[in-house]
């Protein structure tokens, strides 16, 4: 569930810059952007912003479990013999 709202929010960011793309080639710029393409980046930066925000809370919660390299990593750093002497020293 949680993964298809994440690619619904991704989806509709693409579909903002889409939207953006097409008010940028339909009103040439010559006295700044038009009022639509603002509009349009306007909104996909904060629907991005929002997504960042959401999997970092999915993340840091445990919610959503990464899989990809940095997963890996971040388990070797858990488990590195330095890592847990320093967990026993405090």
């Amino acid at each position: 569930m949680i993964k298809i709202i994440l690619i619904a929010v991704f989806l509709v960011i693409l579909f903002s810059l889409g939207s953006a793309l097409y008010h940028l080639i339909k009103h040439k710029p010559e006295n700044g952007p038009s009022p639509e393409l603002v509009k349009a980046l306007t909104f996909r930066i904060g629907l991005s912003v929002l997504l960042f925000i959401l999997v970092f809370i999915l993340t840091a919660t445990g919610v959503f479990k990464p899989h990809g390299i940095g997963s890996r990593m971040h388990k070797q750093m858990l488990y590195h013999p330095a890592a847990i002497d320093k967990q026993n020293r405090q």
